[in-house]
């Protein structure tokens, strides 16, 4: 079973939160149960990863079950590995997803073994309203932005560009307003060049 399965509400309204999650069970505390707290309204889920024997671990076989939850079950216990150093001292789960209560027993031998996992919760997902209407106002704001024409900055370049058109026009009207008594402007290399005059 999985989370997105079991889920059949809407997926933008929860987003799955997950915390790494570990247990040993040894000779002295030979069994440990996951709960969580009966205020916790959202769904739980505790995804098994590896169960490992610790380094002073006996050359002896170490069996770890799943034990039933507490409701009146008079279901058998469920073993879950079987290590022994020397022979399998690691086991990785994949796919073992479980619904707390899970008690985790220690059948036989005297440990230390680690359990750890993954503990998802899937909590209401309060940024998807924020989110909403941050979009909303940027939507807005938009709007009113894409009606008006964007006019060009006004900078050096601008300025730049109107002064050399100014003194252009001033050069133009110069020249129009040069009356046929005054002498044409002599100016560049080709002044003073050409024919000479013819004798008479």
């Amino acid at each position: 079973m999985s989370l997105t399965d079991s889920t059949g509400m809407d997926s933008k309204s929860e987003k799955p939160v997950s915390l790494i999650w570990g247990c040993e069970l040894s000779s002295e505390r030979d069994s440990y149960t996951f709960q969580v707290p009966e205020e916790w309204q959202c769904e739980q889920q505790l995804a098994l990863r590896t169960v490992c024997l610790g380094e002073t671990a006996r050359d002896e076989f170490h069996v770890v079950e799943i034990v039933p939850g507490e409701d009146g079950d008079a279901r058998a216990p469920v073993p879950l590995a079987t290590l022994k150093p020397s022979v399998l001292p690691m086991a990785t789960l994949v796919g073992v997803e479980l619904t707390p209560p899970v008690t985790f027993h220690l059948r036989a031998g005297s440990g230390p073994v680690y359990i750890s996992g993954q503990h998802v919760s899937m909590m209401p997902n309060l940024s998807w309203d924020e989110e909403e209407e941050e979009e909303e106002a940027e939507a807005e704001a938009e709007e009113p932005a894409e009606e008006s024409p964007e006019k060009p900055p006004k900078g050096q370049a601008a300025k730049k560009g109107s002064a050399a058109k100014k003194r252009r026009l001033e050069k133009e009207d110069e020249l129009n307003n040069v009356s046929p008594e005054d002498p044409l402007p002599t100016k560049g290399r080709g002044a003073g060049r050409g024919k000479a005059a013819a004798k008479k």
